[in-house]
């Protein structure tokens, strides 16, 4: 297990530091602590260029996998998914020769997600997680699995508001072992699936996010895993509205993750969960008017009051057409004798 990164050199920068990059030769200078994880330590720092998101890392192997990460989601025009990558290089520590790796990345300003769901509210949720299954949708196609998404990674940013993840450090190739995980969001610790890199992992672990973003709490699990899971939504309004997409993500019924945005759509709407409950049951698709509806309360009308109504329509036509045939004749005998009159004056 690697060591906590806190604890390590790379936690040891001081604000007012300046760091130069032994290869570059591009300098930083420390602003404060923005977090950090199992392999390193993330920074605000002042570059030349304004500022700058700087993880640090006495693991160049794990830098090094997270730059080609970053340089990967760049070209597949998956950028929302991580941040922009600007530089990479070394740096020594004085005292002892030590060597630490950094990259530096834009710095993406906004509140975490859970923030921002309580301060706006949880109708947000479905739109923000739209949003974050596009881009996974984009990563996956590349052959990329997210692996450690959590709320912890995710940034609001922008208005209109835009989903941004701030850390990539577990990001697997597909069919390889997912690297990072959060207990909460890992489907092995729920006992719903492997810990193979694969779409279906990234998406339940999406649908924990929804979980943790309506109930605003972390959990441990019980003796039955899926039915405390099935308890957690039934007891809550908002979840229980998704409560069939949350359980097919579960399930790993979603092979993508545009297939569960889907149907996060579909059951966002009027009357949308029970169209999809009635779609994977196998029930007819098509919804009848709900009840009480306009359609419903207007009175029926007879055929002959139809036929009355037209009769009466060709009436009304017909002495409109008479009326407008009158007046034509009256202007033109009237201009008629006005011109006589002028003519033999």
């Amino acid at each position: 297990m690697m060591k906590d990164a806190s604890t390590s050199l790379a936690g040891n920068l001081k604000p007012g530091s300046t760091i130069v990059g032994k290869w570059n030769n591009h300098s930083y200078k420390i602003i404060r602590q923005l977090g950090k994880g199992a392999n390193g330590v993330v920074y605000l720092a002042d570059s030349k260029g304004g500022r700058v998101a700087l993880k640090v890392s006495d693991d160049s192997l794990s830098i090094t996998s997270e730059v080609n990460v970053l340089k990967s989601f760049s070209k597949a025009q998956a950028r929302a998914m991580g941040p922009s990558f600007f530089d990479v290089d070394d740096m020594h520590v004085s005292g002892g020769g030590k060597k630490l790796s950094f990259y530096v990345m834009e710095y993406i300003e906004g509140p975490l997600l859970l923030r921002y769901i309580a301060e706006k509210g949880e109708e947000w949720i479905p739109v923000l997680i739209s949003q974050l299954l596009s881009n996974l949708s984009i990563i996956h196609r590349e052959g990329w699995v997210f692996g450690d998404l959590k709320p912890e990674n995710l940034i609001v940013t922008g208005s209109p508001a835009r989903i941004r993840c701030i850390d990539v450090g577990g990001t697997t190739k597909k069919g390889r072992a997912i690297k990072e995980y959060t207990e909460f969001f890992d489907r092995g610790y729920w006992v719903c699936g492997t810990r193979k890199a694969e779409p279906s992992y990234d998406l339940f672990s999406v649908a924990m996010i929804m979980i943790n973003c309506a109930v605003k709490k972390e959990f441990k699990k019980t003796g039955n895993p899926m039915s405390q899971l099935l308890s957690v939504i039934d007891s809550h309004p908002f979840l229980k509205t998704y409560k069939t997409v949350l359980v097919s993500a579960f399930k790993g019924a979603y092979k993508t993750a545009d297939d569960m945005k889907k149907g996060l759509l579909e059951a966002g709407r009027p009357d949308g969960s029970e169209r999809l409950r009635s779609s994977r049951t196998g029930y007819a698709s098509s919804v009848s008017a709900p009840p009480n509806s306009a359609a419903q309360r207007r009175p029926a009308v007879s055929r002959q009051q139809m036929r009355s109504g037209r009769k009466l329509k060709r009436k009304r036509r017909k002495s409109g057409g008479i009326f407008e045939t009158l007046l034509i004749v009256v202007s033109v005998l009237a201009f008629y004798f006005a011109y006589i009159v002028l003519f033999f004056m």
